[in-house]
Parts: structure tokens; C-alpha cells; sequence
């Protein structure tokens, strides 16, 4: 909760003026039964007209006065709680924006979109009510039960009686509470990852016909949920309930001992009026709080997991290395890497590009091509090894820097909704000649074919694209700021083989200063390359030119039989 107080303690002053408001009102209030039981006992009995109207007008003036000051002290609750909540969920997405690959991984997507939603939502609703009511309940209470005990003590000592057992439920919810309401996050998180990856893949499971089969696994997470909501539920609903229990054979005990007192003559009629009233006001403070501590279970669970993202340690940080050989400009010296740190992805891989070179990577499904390609754009760090661009140590490059060489292609890229231009220009106000130079640079000419042009709306993920135009609007987005390296993973294979070599013809031609290296699974798209690195289990097992690892690879040999019919 050290982190939420943070962004508490900009809006002290603003809090505190809110605070005071609520506390005027809430005194107001308070003095309302006490007016009526003056009313009651000192005038109406006389028949004393001027001073029942004129206490009438104060009770009028009162009870104003209350209900602007809580409706003034709520609407700035109202707004305090939105400005938080606005800053909070504004910072945590620029975290989680930040974390390194490692950490996203360790967090899971899934479970940080929830923490950006519902556990942002379950703070605003926390710092919202502790507003609303953690002034005027707890002066409800305390103060309903001083001014009872100034009417009458005898009657007051009932309430007293109850109060031991009323805390001890209270405390026992909000202690339980706050765990059970975590494990409700974290099975809503497992839901969250459920429905994500069906959503990713309906078109798979249609296709299939395994919809049943995932409304099945869907239907067990989502009972997970239900689950741990329900037993978190059935934990804080006892609140009221017994609350209203004991308060309710309170109010009876108070009735019964009053009539007896009012007939003795100790006490006054409108003195006993007051009391109930007061014991109902002491009755929905009591309420007030065990709201309070189940929204606090609540808040107080998610801000903790929300704590967890904003105090991450900024992991993979800039670091001092001494510089090696400028021969190349990209190296990779002995580089071994693991994800799970258990056995290795890819193991000792060593080469060498030089400015403009073109590198083709090519070798089985989870061999480790991509995992090259992440460890280059500093992703992840290599358990072993170095690797150097320009000669400076990845590791002594800060990441703007580093990240503003690259134009990326990923194997499982996205478009978003908007326009074609939109979709290429990603954000860096390039010029429209430059979006256009791109696109032409990619094969991406069906963009030029339509009326709208570059003006083409572009549907989410691309869903109006087809496989090939979404890989070409990619290519244009990775082209379009003319980088230093270009990666390309993967990201023609859904081309044909004749725009595949327009695109091949393009590249060489537009990008000759641009160092390249392509992840491929047909050997045609990185045959011209000044080298191609096969890999097969994390290993390299071939290094060189197309017509050497012809003669030297048998793997490489085996692939370019299959797929082109090559043999030596």
C-alpha cells in the first residue's frame, strides 16, 4: 500500500479541505435527534409555539447545511479518486510498457491487463468510499455513542455491550479478506489468459470444431472464479448479518429497558425518541465500516498486486563495457542463452556481419532463430557470450538508441485499427512520400490500386487484409524509417515466390548500407545471402554461403532437395 500512498500525497491538500467539509456536515447531522429530543421534552410539552419554530428553522437550516456538505465533500471525493485512479493506471501501463521481456514473462499478460482493469477499479472504488465514509462513519459512531451516553448513560451501556463482538467480525473479514480476494485476482487472471488465447485462435477451433471442447476449458476457469468469489462473498456478507442481529436485540433490549424507565420517570419521552434515533444512526455507521473494511479487503489486494508492477526493479540497465573490435558490425562472440535456465536454446553462436551484409537464418520449428533475433534487440541478455554492434557491448547501449537502429518484423506482428498510412507511420510522423516509398519498397501496391489509397481503413489485427498484404503493410512499417539493421522474421511466408523476389530485388537495391538478417523457412529467400547460419536445436550446425553449405551441411543439403529440388 506504500506505492498507492504515493499517489495520495499530491492531493493532501485538496483531501484535507474535502475532509473538513465532510466532518461540518457529518456534525450537523449528528445534532439533529438531540434538536428534536429539546423539541420533545422542553417546548412541545408547554405548548411553547415561538421556540418549537424557531428550533424547527435551526433543525431546517441543520439538516441543509448536511446535505450540502456531504453532497459538496462527495463530489470531491468523486473527482480526487478519478484524478488518482487516472495517474495510477497512466503510470502502470508506462511500466508495463517497460519491463523486459524476463519480467512480462514472470508477470504473464493476462495477469497485467487485470491489474490495468479490475485492480485499478477496486482502487478507485477503495480511495473513493474511505472518502465518502472514513470520516463520517467513524463520527457516527463515536459520536452517536457520546451523545447517548450524555442523554442517557444507563441505555448507552446495551450498545457498549455489543461492540467487542461487532469488532471482533469486522476484523476477522478484513484480515481473511484481503487473501481470499487476492486468490479471486489471480483465478480472474487465469480466466482472463483462457479467454485471450481462444479469442486468438477461434477461427483454429472452428475450423476444428473444438468450440465445445474450449467452452469446456473456459467454463473451468470460469468457475475457478466463481469460486473464490463466491467464498470471499460468503466471508464478508457475515458482516451484516450479524450486525444487524445483535444490533436489532440491542434496539429491542433498548425499547423494553426505556418504556420501563420512561414509566418510572426517570427518563423523558422525547429523550428515548432521540436514543432510537441515535441507535439507528449508530446502526448504519456500524454498516458504514463493514462496507468500508470489505471494499478495503478489496482495494487493499489489488493495490498490492498493482504494487508489485510499479516497484519492479528496472531490470536489463545500461551498463559500462569496454569496447571490442569495430570489424563488424554485428557480432555475436560465444553467445548461449536458456529461458528456463535449464537447458540451453541456443548454444555458442558465433558470427560476424559486416555493414551492409545480408544474414539468412533458416533451420527446424524451435531451433532458435527468433530467440536470436530477441537477444539482439536486447530483449533478453545472453547467459554467456557478447555480442557487439559497431563494437560497443549490447549491454552498454542504452535502449532508445539501441531500439531506433532496428526495423522489425516479428513472426506474430499486429496491425491495429486505422489507415494503411497510420498502420506504417506507427507513431513517427513520417511523411506521406516516405509511407509511399515504403509501401512500394515492400510490394505493398494494392495499397496504391484502392480508391482511398493510404487512406485505406486498416480493421483490428488486420482482420481485412489478407495474410500476404498484412506481411507487405509490416514490411512497409519496418522500411519506412530506413534503419540501420533490419530483421525480418519469418515475414514472407505468406508471399508468393514472385513477389517474394520482387521484395528480395527491392531490398537489395533500396537498402544496400542496411545490415540484414532474414529468419526464413524456404531456402529461395536467403539463397543470395552473403551468409546463412543453420541452426537445428539451438545449435549452429552449418555457416557460409549457399553454395558452401551445399557442400558442407548435409541438413541444409536435405532441405534444398526437398524444397527445390537441388542435389549435389
Amino acid at each position: 500500500m506504500k506505492t498507492i500512498f504515493t499517489y495520495l500525497r499530491p492531493k493532501l491538500g485538496q483531501i484535507s479541505i474535502q475532509l473538513i467539509i465532510k466532518f461540518g456536515g457529518t456534525i450537523v447531522e449528528l445534532l439533529l435527534p438531540w434538536m428534536l429530543s429539546v423539541i420533545l421534552d422542553e417546548y412541545a410539552a408547554v405548548g411553547d409555539q415561538p421556540m418549537i419554530w424557531i428550533w424547527g428553522g435551526l433543525m431546517t437550516l441543520c439538516a441543509v447545511g448536511a446535505l450540502a456538505g456531504n453532497v459538496i465533500a462527495n463530489r470531491m471525493a468523486t473527482r480526487i479518486s478519478r484524478d488518482i485512479t487516472l495517474r495510477l493506471r497512466r503510470d502502470l501501463f508506462a511500466k508495463v510498457t517497460q519491463l523486459s521481456c524476463k519480467q512480462e514473462d514472470a508477470f504473464t499478460t493476462p495477469s497485467l491487463i487485470s491489474r490495468l482493469t479490475s485492480d485499478t477499479y477496486y482502487v478507485h472504488q477503495m480511495i473513493d468510499r474511505m472518502q465518502r465514509l472514513g470520516v463520517r462513519a467513524p463520527i457516527l459512531l463515536l459520536g452517536g455513542i457520546a451523545i447517548t451516553l450524555s442523554l442517557e448513560p444507563v441505555l448507552t451501556l446495551v450498545l457498549i455491550a455489543a461492540l467487542p463482538l461487532l469488532g471482533a467480525v469486522v476484523w476477522l473479514v478484513s484480515h481473511k479478506g484481503i487473501r481470499l480476494y487476492t486468490r479471486t485476482q489471480e483465478a480472474l487472471d487465469g480466466m482472463l489468459r483462457r479467454a485471450q488465447e481462444s479469442m486468438a485462435g477461434i477461427r483454429v477451433i472452428q475450423a476444428l470444431s473444438k468450440t465445445e471442447y474450449e467452452r469446456m476449458r473456459f467454463d473451468d476457469a470460469n468457475s475457478q472464479v466463481v469460486h473464490n468469489e463466491r467464498t470471499a462473498g460468503l466471508l464478508t456478507s457475515l458482516t451484516n448479518p450479524v450486525m444487524n442481529l445483535v444490533l436489532n436485540a440491542g434496539l429491542t433490549l433498548v425499547v423494553v429497558v426505556g418504556a420501563y424507565r420512561v414509566n418510572a420517570g426517570v427518563t423523558q419521552p422525547g429523550t428515548i425518541i432521540a436514543f432510537l434515533s441515535y441507535f439507528t444512526i449508530i446502526l448504519n455507521a456500524l454498516m458504514m465500516v463493514s462496507r468500508l473494511f470489505v471494499m478495503y479487503s478489496k482495494g487493499a489486494a489489488s493495490g498490492r498486486r498493482i504494487a508489485e508492477v510499479l516497484d519492479a526493479p528496472v531490470d536489463m540497465e545500461t551498463e559500462s563495457h569496454p569496447e571490442g573490435s569495430k570489424e563488424f558490425h554485428i557480432e555475436f562472440e560465444h553467445v548461449s542463452f536458456s529461458y528456463a535456465k535449464r537447458s540451453m536454446d541456443l548454444q555458442d553462436i558465433t558470427f560476424g556481419l559486416r555493414q551492409g551484409e545480408t544474414l539468412g537464418i533458416i533451420g527446424p520449428t524451435g531451433s532458435g532463430k527468433s530467440t536470436l533475433l530477441r537477444l539482439l534487440l536486447r530483449f533478453y541478455d545472453p547467459d554467456m557470450g557478447i555480442i557487439r554492434i559497431h563494437g560497443e557491448d549490447l549491454r552498454a547501449i542504452a535502449p532508445q538508441r539501441l531500439h531506433e537502429m532496428f526495423g522489425v518484423v516479428f513472426q506474430n506482428d499486429f496491425l491495429y485499427a486505422g489507415t494503411l498510412a497510420e498502420n506504417i507511420d506507427f507513431g513517427r510522423d513520417l511523411t506521406l512520400e516516405q509511407i509511399s516509398h515504403a509501401a512500394k519498397t515492400a510490394q505493398a501496391d494494392f495499397a496504391f490500386s484502392r480508391e482511398s489509397g493510404m487512406d485505406t481503413p486498416v480493421a483490428s489485427r488486420g482482420a481485412n487484409l489478407s495474410g500476404g498484404q498484412k506481411q507487405r503493410v509490416l514490411l512497409a512499417r519496418a522500411l519506412a524509417a530506413r534503419p540501420e539493421i533490419l530483421l525480418l522474421d519469418d515475414s514472407s511466408s505468406a508471399l508468393d515466390y514472385k513477389t517474394d523476389a520482387a521484395l528480395r530485388r527491392a531490398l537489395a537495391k533500396e537498402l544496400q548500407d542496411t545490415t540484414k538478417i532474414i529468419v526464413a523457412q524456404r531456402i529461395s529467400s536467403i539463397r543470395h545471402a552473403d551468409h546463412i547460419l543453420v541452426l537445428e536445436e539451438g545449435r549452429a550446425i552449418g555457416y557460409g554461403t549457399h553454395e558452401q553449405l551445399m557442400q558442407s551441411c548435409p541438413s541444409y543439403r536435405e532441405i534444398a532437395r526437398v524444397q527445390m529440388g537441388e542435389v549435389e
